[in-house]
């Protein structure tokens, strides 16, 4: 049999990931598209080829090197890619996300192998369209955009946020099914006043300080237009944006774009998601609850915000259930007296006699639930969390800063200050406990549970805007799905292996709200599950004729 000549299109399925199959090209397939010769002769299985990926992973040294192993299979071959993850995520990703992730930003000049996403400084400022155009994919349907400023507990990172979006979207097509040529990540590089990138000589962003108001507002302005211009059906994630942006943006935009914002809206879902099954172990209602934040940032408040929105629902007067949630920052306890307060604090400003430490506050509240989202590491104290136990049979505690060295405290710390009775969940993973001849399987509080359903439940029903009631939504669905097995060996989570069900499960009951409220431009299917799962993306090569 002759062989073809090699066409363009052969090559261009080699260095396209959408479109790459790798070893897994059929001989008729490398007849037919001119890669004869290109290849080993040997045609792999997808599953050969999955095996190949995993043992080379597994034989890295270090976390960093299995997260440039997966980052330079997503760059070659991203149906391969999410296979490999969507049947070992509970192996792989800590690999690919938190909190792995963090050191991969921090190093991200140092890596970098070959650009994904968009990157837009101040100079693109006029064409922002036209920088859209450049994107390949003509169908964008989610997109998560970061300035880069507070990327997880390590602050300003500029440009080599970037693999914050990169990352986030792995996790909207692996956890929640959203397809990755739907998909869009974005740096909005405002500048960077870290000075040790700023003086890094192979740092790859804008070699400037921040852009301030009004600068900065005018570039978000013409970036959001651009996509409701280009891409009209896609939805916006706002995402590692500092405080003083965060919150001005998400007011700004919700109610004239479909947009939110992670960091606020998305952590909070999970950890609500986290507060009903406490309440399952501890037999008291969410209305109930006492709860101390160790940090004021976007995080918390953004908890605090759910978690009154969800006890006003369940019958508390909406003054009363904001005074069931305190907060303790960099100055002690935010409180109705303190001057300068910043406005997304005031309205969790109680009267109460000034406090300066957190164990001071632990003694004087007595909380039933003890949250940190500082971005502090070892803030929970051998001290904190003995008291804890001390006021409370069964205490919550969720130390949810990221990455891991900013935890709060660890698992084994929580259940062993806690003789075993802390319900404890953390922003990222830790190893099973045992303590007394009983073993606890702690749960991630990781907004993977949450944002990869509430995009592809947008992605399914086309809505036009993202709601704070979406959310709440998203938290009574994911609890709903953790079992009483489970909650006895101490996870107040779903195994995280069964995520992709999880998000189909939450995108449906996200979607019926969708359609409920008017907010859908897609038809209601009689089975709103069934089509969920038929728009989920499955890791399957094409075959072509």
């Amino acid at each position: 049999m002759s062989i073809p000549h090699r066409r363009r299109s052969g090559t261009e399925l080699l260095h396209t990931p959408l479109l790459n199959k790798g070893t897994a090209f059929t001989r008729d397939e490398r007849l037919r598209h001119g890669l004869v010769g290109l290849l080993p002769p040997a045609v792999s299985t997808p599953d050969q080829q999955a095996a190949r990926v995993l043992g080379n992973v597994r034989a890295r040294a270090t976390m960093l090197e299995k997260y440039v192993d997966m980052l330079s299979l997503l760059d070659r071959n991203e149906t391969l890619f999410y296979k490999v993850v969507m049947e070992n995520v509970t192996e792989l990703m800590p690999v690919i996300y938190t909190p792995t992730v963090g050191q991969g930003c921090q190093l991200y000049a140092h890596l970098f192998r070959r650009a994904r996403g968009l990157f837009i400084s101040r100079h693109e400022k006029g064409m922002i369209s036209d920088v859209l155009r450049n994107w390949p994919e003509p169908d964008v349907r989610v997109i998560v955009v970061t300035d880069g400023e507070r990327i997880l507990g390590l602050g300003d990172l500029g440009a080599n946020g970037m693999g914050i979006p990169v990352g986030k979207l792995a996790l909207y097509t692996a956890c929640g099914g959203v397809p990755p040529s739907q998909t869009l990540p974005v740096t909005l590089d405002m500048g960077t006043n870290n000075a040790k990138l700023l003086d890094d000589p192979l740092y790859l962003g804008t070699r400037e300080r921040r852009l301030e108001e009004p600068e900065f507002d005018a570039l978000v302005a013409e970036f959001v237009a651009a996509v409701q211009k280009i891409h009209p059906k896609a939805l916006i994630q706002f995402e590692d944006f500092a405080n003083h942006n965060a919150f001005r943006m998400l007011q700004d935009y919700r109610g004239r774009a479909c947009c939110f914002n992670d960091d606020i809206q998305g952590t909070a879902a999970v950890t609500l998601a986290g507060l009903y099954s406490a309440g399952r172990v501890t037999g008291r209602p969410l209305t109930e609850e006492r709860i101390l934040f160790h940090g004021a940032g976007e995080a918390a408040i953004g908890i605090a915000d759910l978690v009154v929105d969800a006890m006003t629902s369940q019958g508390l007067g909406r003054e009363e259930a904001k005074r069931r949630c305190w907060f303790v920052d960099s100055k002690g306890l935010v409180t109705a007296g303190r001057a300068g307060l910043q406005e997304h604090k005031r309205p969790y400003a109680h009267p109460h006699p000034p406090v300066t430490h957190l164990a001071e506050a632990v003694k004087t509240l007595r909380p039933t639930a003890l949250i940190g989202v500082s971005g502090q590491a070892r803030q929970f104290t051998r001290e904190i969390v003995e008291e804890m136990a001390r006021a409370h049979e069964r205490p919550i505690v969720f130390a949810l800063s990221n990455p891991t060295a900013n935890s709060e405290c660890t698992a084994e710390e929580a259940y062993g200050w806690s003789e075993g009775r802390a319900l404890f969940a953390s922003g990222s993973p830790f190893d099973p406990v045992t303590l007394g001849g009983r073993t606890f399987v702690s749960g991630q509080c990781n907004n993977a549970y949450i944002f990869p359903g509430v995009g592809m439940a947008v992605v399914a029903t086309g809505a036009r805007r993202v709601t704070d009631e979406m959310f709440s939504t998203a938290a009574r669905a994911l609890a709903d799905l953790v079992s009483e097995a489970d909650l006895a060996k101490g996870c107040l989570m779903p195994p995280l292996d069964s995520i992709n069900d999880v998000s189909a499960h939450v995108a449906a009951s996200v979607a019926a709200l969708a359609h409920r409220r008017g907010l859908a431009t897609e038809p209601e299917p009689a089975d709103i599950l069934a089509d969920v799962r038929a728009k989920q993306y499955r890791p399957v090569y094409p075959d072509y004729r």
